[in-house]
């Protein structure tokens, strides 16, 4: 496990991590987590006293990663860029389970799930955690509903979510 304190940052244009909030690793800490490594693997433990697990290291290049921190982790911690927070990780290796009720749904549909199969495991995983964290049946049909059409018209996740 590693500890740190590190401040929120956040991303102006950069693509579909534009107004992205994140913290940023360096080469020491993760090589102390996963030694030798330049793809994205999950992590587990704590920032500040929110519990997070399953979440993403993301390569940046030349040795540093980023950790995104999403809205439900921004609510919880309730501080926004510039802000500080302590960090503990530790290397997670339970594997993600897709949403079943998605991938049935995607296998009947050949050309969108073969594009969706050319994402990263990373980027097919957005659209399951966001499929998953529906709270009723009835929006997370919708969901898949929006995702396969998404998908039928070679979107990625960033694009489907900011489509009106």
């Amino acid at each position: 496990m590693v500890s740190f304190k590190t401040t929120l940052l956040k991303f102006g244009q950069k693509g579909e991590k534009t107004g992205w909030t994140y913290i940023n690793l360096d080469i020491d800490l993760i090589a102390k987590l996963k030694p030798n490594t330049k793809k994205s693997f999950r992590v587990k433990g704590k920032i500040d006293q929110f519990s997070i697990k399953g979440v993403a290291l993301i390569p940046m290049g030349d040795g540093e990663f980023i950790m995104a921190i999403n809205a439900e982790m921004r609510k919880h911690l309730r501080k926004t860029e510039g802000a500080q927070v302590q960090v503990e990780l530790a290397l997670d290796i339970k594997s993600f389970k897709m949403d079943e009720d998605f991938i049935s749904c995607i296998e009947d549909d050949e050309e969108a799930n073969t594009f969706f199969k050319s994402f990263p495991l990373s980027h097919q995983h957005y659209f399951s955690k966001w499929i998953t964290s529906a709270k009723t049946a009835d929006t997370k049909a919708k969901r898949i509903v929006k995702a396969l059409n998404a998908l039928g018209r070679k979107m990625n996740y960033a694009e489907m979510i900011r489509e009106k």
